[in-house]
């Protein structure tokens, strides 16, 4: 799954390469991003090919749901049943969306401790996750946008840390998976695969990273592991 990530660069940054307009968005850099928080969501408005920018919270609650408290779970979607599941078959086929990050987190068991790991593109490069959105209407009328992180199978650099990793797409499928017109599930579950371990670095970080309310840059920086934990990765 992914439960937690970063992304710490300015919106004047994103809006550049995403080619998307953040100007009227409420964005501070941000190091420990958590489920029921509001995100930033890039999707394609269907009169055009404008990317739209916007606040979601991440935890998806279905427009048909009658209690807003189903978003706790489902931060995540399989994107091997996404399309089987009531939840999120409708958002596959029509409300596709980009969720920007800089690097993600997964926790590794060890014995009697979990270690936090750091995931990054490159040397830390902006790279979208494939994510899905809907919008809910609560007793009062009022709308609330939310969406969920598509995952998939992990790539060599995750598979001895976490059985699942979030679906990273490449930049070249962006275009192609907000594409509104392309309503076809199985094209679109065509891209939700592995991305490719060799572009990618992970390093340990401190377990600050384990509390919710940590949320600056140490969260995201390497430390040395304990000497036997550390001859594991040798």
């Amino acid at each position: 799954m992914c439960g937690r990530y970063r992304l710490s660069r300015r919106k004047e940054v994103l809006a550049e390469h995403f080619g998307a307009d953040f100007a009227d968005l409420d964005w501070q850099p941000r190091y420990n991003i958590a489920p029921t928080q509001s995100v930033p969501v890039i999707r394609r408005d269907d009169r055009g090919p404008t990317l739209r920018v916007s606040l979601m919270r991440w935890g998806l609650i279905p427009s048909w749901a009658t209690d807003p408290a189903i978003g706790a779970r489902t931060i995540n979607a399989r994107s091997e049943t996404a399309a089987s599941k009531p939840s999120f078959r409708g958002p596959l086929q029509k409300r596709r969306c980009l969720i920007p990050a800089d690097s993600f987190y997964e926790w590794q068991r060890q014995a009697k401790r979990k270690q936090p790991f750091c995931f990054e593109v490159g040397d830390g490069g902006i790279f979208a996750f494939a994510g899905l959105w809907d919008r809910w209407r609560g007793p009062d009328g009022q709308a609330v946008e939310t969406c969920t992180i598509l995952t998939t199978t992990p790539n060599e650099l995750l598979a001895d840390v976490h059985d699942r990793m979030p679906v990273i797409l490449a930049p070249e499928h962006h275009g192609r998976w907000l594409d509104p017109s392309m309503q076809d599930v199985a094209s679109a579950v065509s891209l939700l695969k592995p991305f490719d371990s060799n572009l990618m670095k992970r390093y340990p970080v401190s377990t600050r990273v384990n509390l919710v309310a940590n949320d600056d840059p140490e969260c995201s920086s390497p430390v040395d592991l304990p000497r036997a934990t550390a001859t594991l990765f040798n």
